[in-house]
C-alpha cells in the first residue's frame, strides 16, 4: 500500500515538471526584456543627456548629430524608421580637394592666384564678391603709416581707446604699455596685434577718423573699387573687399621694403620697461617658418564674419607668384590651400613652357 502511494507521488511530480520549466522560462523571457527595456532607457538618458552638447541637423528623414568639441570628428548618424530614430556612430571624413581632373580645386570661399610679373590668372573664385578682410587691413595701416613718414622712433602708449570693445580680443599689450611707432608696426603686422594697429591709427594726424579716410583714399587710387575701410586693426566686419582688390593691394604693399620685411619674420621680441623677459610674438601665418616656401610677404586675417584669411606674395617654381584665399571655414584650410597653389603650379608650370596654366575659374 505505501509503495503504491510512492509511485502515483512520483506520477503528480512527473507531471508538474513541464509547467514549472514553463514557468521558468518564461520568468527568464520576462527578465530578458526588462533589461531590454532598461537597456533603451540608458540610451535614451545618455542622449537626452548629451543633447546639449551635440548639433542636430534633420534632413529628409535622416537625422546627423555632429558631438562637439572631439577631435576624432566622431558623428552620430540617426535614420528615421517611421516612429523613431536609430542611432549609430560612424566616422566623419573630412572632404578631400585633391582632384583627378588636373584642375586646381581650393576650400577658401573667394580666391585668386596670379603671376605677379605677367597678371596672368592661375585661379580663379568669386573673385568679385565682397566680404570681410579683418586684418588684411593691416596692410594698409603700414602703408599710410609709412606714406605720412611719420618718425618711427616716436614712442606711443596704449591707451584705454585702444582696446577691443567690439569683438572682446585679448591682448598682452596692456593699456600703459609703451613703444615706438616702429614696434608697433611690427608687432600689428607680424603677430596681428589689434591694440599696436589701434594706436597706431589714433597716433595718426588729426587721429583715427582722418587715418581711416586715408586708408580709403589710398584704397581709390589703388583702384580697388569694392574696398572700404573703418578701423585700423580689421576687427569691425565693415572693412570689406574683393580678391582682385587684394591683390591690387598685395602689390602696392610689396613696394615698401619694411612690409616686405617685417610680415615674413618668423617672430618678434618687444622689450619694455616694466618687464624683465621680453615679450615674444609669432607670426600669424606658419608659412614663414617653413624653409621650403621663399615669402616676399604675408599677412593672416580671422574674424568670424571673414572666416580665415591669407595673402602672400611667394616664388612658386621660380615664378612670383600673389596668393590672395579668403573665407576658409578650417583652422589650416588656408594653409592647406596655399600647399595646393603650390602644388599645382610646381607640377603643371614646367610642363607649359609659355607660363600658360590650366585653372577652375568661377568668377563672382
Amino acid at each position: 500500500m505505501m509503495i503504491r502511494k510512492f509511485f502515483v507521488l512520483l506520477a503528480a511530480l512527473a507531471m508538474l515538471a513541464p509547467p514549472l520549466a514553463a514557468d521558468a522560462a518564461s520568468k527568464k523571457s520576462v527578465k530578458s526584456s526588462v533589461s531590454a527595456k532598461k537597456a533603451k532607457a540608458r540610451v535614451k538618458h545618455t542622449l537626452k543627456a548629451k543633447r546639449g552638447k551635440v548639433q542636430i541637423k534633420v534632413s529628409k528623414g535622416k537625422a546627423k548629430i555632429a558631438k562637439k568639441g572631439t577631435k576624432q570628428n566622431k558623428h552620430f548618424v540617426a535614420q528615421h524608421t517611421g516612429s523613431h530614430y536609430q542611432f549609430k556612430r560612424t566616422s566623419f571624413q573630412t572632404p578631400s580637394y585633391e582632384s583627378d581632373d588636373g584642375l586646381l580645386h581650393l576650400a577658401s570661399s573667394k580666391a585668386l592666384v596670379i603671376n605677379q610679373v605677367t597678371g596672368e590668372v592661375v585661379y580663379a573664385k568669386n573673385t568679385n564678391e565682397v566680404t570681410p578682410i579683418a586684418s588684411v587691413t593691416k596692410l594698409m595701416t603700414a602703408m599710410i603709416v609709412l606714406d605720412a613718414q611719420l618718425a618711427l622712433d616716436e614712442y606711443i602708449s596704449i591707451s584705454d581707446e585702444d582696446v577691443d570693445m567690439l569683438k572682446g580680443t585679448s591682448s598682452r599689450l596692456s593699456v600703459g604699455t609703451t613703444a615706438t611707432r616702429a614696434e608697433l608696426m611690427q608687432l600689428a603686422l607680424i603677430a596681428s596685434e589689434n591694440r599696436a594697429a589701434a594706436a597706431l591709427g589714433r597716433n595718426y594726424p588729426g587721429g583715427t577718423q582722418r587715418f581711416v579716410r586715408a586708408m580709403n583714399l589710398k584704397a581709390q587710387e589703388l583702384g580697388m573699387k569694392h574696398t572700404y575701410f573703418v578701423d585700423s586693426s580689421g576687427l569691425n566686419s565693415a572693412n570689406v573687399s574683393t580678391a582682385e582688390d587684394l591683390v591690387k593691394m598685395v602689390k602696392a604693399a610689396y613696394q615698401y621694403p619694411e612690409i616686405r620685411q617685417i610680415t615674413t619674420q618668423a617672430s618678434y621680441q618687444l622689450y619694455t620697461p616694466d618687464r624683465i623677459n621680453p615679450l615674444n610674438f609669432v607670426n600669424t601665418n606658419g608659412l614663414v617658418r617653413n624653409s621650403d616656401w621663399v615669402i616676399g610677404l604675408s599677412k593672416t586675417g580671422f574674424i568670424s564674419e571673414a572666416g580665415r584669411c591669407l595673402v602672400m606674395q611667394a616664388e612658386i617654381a621660380g615664378k612670383p607668384m600673389i596668393i590672395v584665399l579668403l573665407d576658409s571655414a578650417g583652422k589650416n584650410t588656408r594653409i592647406g590651400d596655399a600647399q595646393r597653389v603650390r602644388k599645382w603650379v610646381e607640377e603643371n608650370m614646367a610642363d607649359m613652357p609659355d607660363g600658360s596654366l590650366v585653372f577652375e575659374k568661377t568668377l563672382g
